[in-house]
């Protein structure tokens, strides 16, 4: 926490008066600069169009984002940043550092990852995979590394010839879709002296809030099971069957689920269920996450699924042993950052949809059975926090969120009323739509990274409002153990299933000036 790079004086009521040398600038100035500084994200919309589109391109799941990070990170090695690779023992996982001396230390983070069988021609208004049940950008995270070196750049260019001190640093959410890499970057003190941090998602507005965000928390663990082998017909009562347990594990959470609060969530897959029904299964397995609106209610349902998996054990004779496999806590945004960054979005606006942008959102729409009502055009007020806990899905930026003054800066790249998760969701993300987004995100996220330059009062008051509120009552626990390794081997297998055949889509900017054009995509393709 800042202790790296700034002394504070603690003051009565929880305020610290900053120690950064930095220049004095007025109001009309740093208005100023900031109206510059977006001028420069605008100008570099091309950039931004073609980083969105070749990591669509890459399509690759997380632990494997071999290309995505090696081509995000040479852009950023160019210009300037250090490259550290391989943090937390993750390999695709790397902290990108340009410091212009003394001054607040900001942190810039967006996923990177994609979803397994999402697929899709970008600007088609139907389903019509690239690669039959490949991976596919059906999140959108393919635009928000690029959103945020868009606004570093810029920044950057400011304060260089400016000399204004302070230090950049961008990094990638790796696996989020397994949120399975923030909680470890925590862990292993990545976030350490770091003064706030700014996350990016993909949304269908531009947006940010504070407080204690709607959705959830989580642990995810996989159980497997132990037994001993035998001929299925010819000496069954030989065998302990591992796949019997793993079956009667999931039949008793199943039937727990019935008692569970309605703000819980867990939901599972079976990752190994045997070799072949001949065979009485030595080995299987079964991957839950545990969901919850707070910690202690995720670590509950950790302790009774345990229990659960200790009972099949010994109702089969088998052993069991598990893992977690990721975390995340429950999100709390910071109120400052986000009231200075709503401030910024106003400024911005939404994009200027076109009338082919709205006729793509409105088809797929129809295409999913919403209403199509198209794009967004009047923009969300300020998030404020959940008066009553809202269930719903995790992000591991919670972790972070816990330890440094956090906001999450939604962009608006997708269309509204898609299911998520889902191949409709990648239709936009390498369309005009996510490239309009994305310029209009990252002119936001620069003026905001000004701010707080230029006015390091600004950071007190972030901390104050960390430690003073979100943390006065509630400490953060972290859910992995020193011991706890990254499942890196995960989506190892159908990576190197696909990636021949994804290889041959990979976009070549120095031929064609989008990727829909070397798709061949009239944009926008509907249905007739």
């Amino acid at each position: 926490m800042r202790k790296n790079i700034l002394i504070t004086l603690s003051l009565a009521g929880g305020i610290f008066l900053s120690a950064f040398p930095q220049k004095k600038y007025n109001a009309k100035q740093i208005e100023a600069l900031k109206a510059e500084v977006a001028e420069i994200v605008q100008a570099n919309h091309k950039q931004s169009q073609v980083m969105v589109d070749k990591i669509f391109s890459f399509a690759e799941l997380g632990f494997q984002e071999i290309e995505s990070s090696k081509y995000l990170t040479g852009i950023l090695e160019q210009n300037g940043f250090t490259i550290e690779t391989g943090i937390s023992a993750i390999p695709t996982a790397w902290w990108a550092t340009w410091s212009n001396g003394e001054g607040p230390v900001i942190a810039l983070g967006s996923d990177v990852d994609n979803i397994p069988k999402a697929s899709q021609y970008p600007g088609v208004a139907y389903h019509k995979p690239m690669v039959e049940g490949a991976p596919g950008h059906g999140e959108g995270h393919n635009a928000g590394i690029p959103l945020n070196i868009t606004a570093a750049l810029a920044v950057k260019q400011i304060m260089e010839r400016e000399n204004i001190g302070g230090t950049l640093i961008l990094w990638p959410g790796i696996a989020e879709e397994l949120v399975a890499a923030k909680a470890w970057f925590v862990r292993d003190g990545k976030f350490d002296g770091i003064d706030l941090c700014i996350f990016t998602h993909v949304a269908n507005n531009l947006a940010v809030s504070y407080g204690q965000a709607s959705g959830t928390g989580l642990i995810s663990v996989e159980y497997t099971f132990s037994g001993d082998a035998a001929h299925s017909a010819g000496a069954p009562w030989r065998g302990k069957s591992a796949a019997d347990a793993t079956e009667l594990m999931n039949i008793g959470w199943n039937y727990k689920r019935e008692h569970l609060h309605p703000l819980k969530r867990s939901h599972s897959v079976i990752t190994d269920g045997g070799d072949q029904p001949n065979v009485v299964p030595s080995k299987a397995s079964i991957w839950y996450y545990f969901r919850d609106v707070k910690y202690d209610g995720i670590m509950e349902m950790y302790v009774q699924a345990n229990d659960i998996a200790k009972g099949a054990a010994l109702m089969t004779g088998t052993t069991m042993e598990y893992k977690v496999l990721g975390t995340a806590w429950p999100r709390h945004f910071n109120k400052v950052i986000a009231e200075r960054m709503y401030q910024n979005i106003l400024k911005v606006g939404l994009p200027e949809w076109d009338e082919n942008d709205q006729t793509l959102a409105k088809a797929v729409q129809e295409e999913m059975g919403s209403k199509p009502t198209g794009l967004a055009t009047k923009l969300d007020t300020l998030g404020l926090p959940v008066k009553e806990p809202v269930s719903g899905g995790s992000d591991d930026i919670g972790d972070v969120s816990w330890v440094v003054p956090t906001v999450t800066l939604r962009f608006p790249s997708n269309i509204p009323g898609l299911p998520g998760h889902h191949w409709s969701n990648a239709i936009a993300m390498a369309t005009p739509i996510a490239h309009k987004g994305v310029t209009a995100g990252a002119k936001a996220e620069a003026m905001t990274i000004l701010d707080f330059l230029l006015q390091p009062e600004l950071v007190d008051q972030a901390w104050d409002y960390f430690k003073n509120v979100q943390t006065k009552e509630e400490t953060y626990k972290p859910m992995i153990t020193a011991d706890d390794a990254p499942p890196i081997y995960l989506n190892e297998g159908i990576m190197k299933q696909f990636r021949p055949a994804l290889e041959k889509f990979y976009y070549d900017e120095t031929k064609y000036d989008t990727y829909l054009q070397q798709l061949g995509v009239t944009y926008p393709t509907i249905k007739k």
